[in-house]
């Protein structure tokens, strides 16, 4: 494989890793509503999930208690949504991070590690904090997977600029070697 394929492939996985940041962002804005969908699928019998509820009663228990304190959380303290306006900013600020990686990713392959790095620390957090704040431990896993499934795009474009990066330092090694015999 060419360095240029290397380095398209690369840039593919990093392009997928920011769409997954910017979706996830935009997501983080409107909470009620989606809530509110999700609730419709699990219970409504018209919709694509019919039958959920009698199969996972205990999960749409949870989603419909999510969903009531999200709306009664609007109403009495609409201010407090404005931290996941804030986290909803966190993750588009942090796809216009992995701009430099699409520029230079030999040069930047650092951001992806950043990266690589801040899905590792999805684990523990939910670990720690979803049981503090009193999350099911059925959906932990669905935290902890943002981590898991966030790591794959970067870990590929990761292993595609590293053998740039080698293929690179070959051609250097030999021309130093060249030119010094």
């Amino acid at each position: 494989m060419t360095e240029g394929e290397r380095l398209r492939r690369a840039r593919v996985w990093i392009v997928v890793f920011m769409a997954g940041l910017v979706l996830a962002g935009l997501t983080a804005f409107p909470l009620v509503t989606e809530s509110r969908w999700l609730l419709w699928w699990a219970t409504d019998r018209s919709s694509p999930l019919a039958g959920v509820a009698a199969r996972l009663p205990a999960q749409v228990a949870w989603i419909r208690h999510a969903h009531d304190g999200l709306v009664a959380t609007g109403k009495a303290y609409p201010f407090l949504a404005y931290g996941t306006d804030w986290l909803a900013f966190a993750h588009l600020t942090i796809a216009v991070a992995f701009v430099g990686p699409l520029r230079d990713p030999v040069r930047n392959v650092w951001v992806l590690e950043f990266g690589l790095i801040a899905c590792a620390g999805i684990v523990p957090l939910a670990l720690i904090c979803g049981p503090l704040r009193g999350l099911p431990l059925w959906w932990l896993p669905i935290d902890m997977s943002f981590g898991v499934i966030g790591a794959i795009p970067l870990w590929l474009a990761r292993r595609q600029i590293k053998a740039v990066e080698r293929a690179q330092g070959g051609l250097e090694g030999s021309l130093v070697t060249a030119a010094a015999g």
